[in-house]
């Protein structure tokens, strides 16, 4: 695991309710990236590499799981059952509202921008936490949010909700206007986890403020024994540089390039 975190720097971040790890590299303005189940894995930290490499510092947290941790499927299933059923930072199941831990990303942006300057923070959450960069607009930093495959609130009763307020998604569309903003939103065609009628409500919601990319099944990564799911992590397809998976990806960075003057 130490291999995967080489190059990153740890700090603890405390924002006065919650301490948790961060690991950074690079340099240039900020970009948060916020890991998927089952943690800090060794592919969300390639994806930071990817983004330091453009020219920006990226702050990883770690929210849950072990970082540097390869994924395996006891692993995932362990920490699912631990972060759905104890832990009361993250609400899992019900739209309208975000995850108590977004006040904790949203103190991190600040800081982030007092250090590394820039015209604003970038943001990325993935799967569990994928709506939370929408959710964290309402810091005034944050001018680059991207859903990865944004899989809250679970269940059929929530497939077309987002894991926001209305209070936050209000704030986040006056600032879009305002600031002449806007969102990437990243999923595959056939994954049942985020379900095709979240994104017809970003569409609803944002207009063309919402870049939504909608990827084919096929373009995924092959072999990894899961059905197309993480985006920009397990399924993105390295190998084919031209391909769905990779183009999106080129799109990921140059979003946060352009958005925060990298």
């Amino acid at each position: 695991m130490g291999e995967a975190l080489a190059g990153f720097t740890k700090f603890e971040f405390d924002d006065g309710r919650w301490t948790r790890p961060v690991y950074r590299i690079g340099s240039g303005p900020a970009v948060i990236v916020i890991h998927e189940i089952p943690g800090l894995h060794p592919l969300v930290l390639d994806f930071a590499r990817d983004v330091a490499a453009e020219g920006m510092t990226v702050f990883c947290p770690s929210l849950f799981g072990e970082p540097g941790r390869p994924v395996s499927t006891g692993y995932a299933i362990g920490v699912i059952a631990k972060t759905l059923c104890v832990r009361r930072e993250f609400t899992a199941w019900a739209g309208g509202r975000s995850s108590p831990i977004v006040d904790w990303l949203r103190a991190l942006a600040r800081k982030a921008h007092a250090e590394c300057g820039g015209k604003g923070v970038g943001a990325v959450g993935m799967c569990f936490t994928g709506g939370f960069a929408l959710a964290m607009m309402t810091e005034p930093s944050v001018v680059a949010p991207v859903l990865s495959q944004p899989s809250l609130p679970l269940g059929k009763k929530g497939a077309a909700a987002l894991d926001c307020s209305p209070a936050e998604l209000a704030t986040a569309k006056a600032r879009m206007e305002a600031e002449d903003l806007s969102l990437l939103a990243l999923r595959f065609e056939g994954d049942a986890i985020v379900p095709c009628a979240r994104f017809q409500t970003l569409a609803r919601e944002l207009g063309p403020r919402a870049e939504l990319h909608t990827l084919s099944d096929a373009s995924a990564r092959k072999g990894t024994g899961r059905a197309p799911h993480s985006v920009l992590t397990l399924h993105l397809n390295r190998d084919d540089p031209d391909g769905e998976t990779m183009k999106v990806h080129r799109r990921v960075l140059d979003f946060f390039r352009e958005r925060t003057g990298a």
